[in-house]
């Protein structure tokens, strides 16, 4: 696993603080899921942005590859 250190705003250190407060779970934790959250949906707006090129120039691509 990669090590990585983040840096919270005041309100957001408390925020992730009472968050692992009231759900019992380290800030660790609810801040790997945030990430990896985060990441899978920016994978998938990046993806649908490539397959939206990617049929919009079709026919380019297509030329390009013969």
């Amino acid at each position: 696993m990669q090590e990585l250190t983040v840096f919270l705003d005041p309100g957001l250190g408390q925020a992730l603080g009472d968050l692992a407060d009231a759900t019992g779970l380290p800030p660790e934790e609810i801040a790997r899921e945030a990430v990896r959250r985060y990441v899978d949906a920016e994978a998938a707006r990046v993806l649908a942005a490539g397959e939206r090129l990617a049929s919009a120039h079709a026919e380019l691509l297509r030329r390009l590859g013969e």
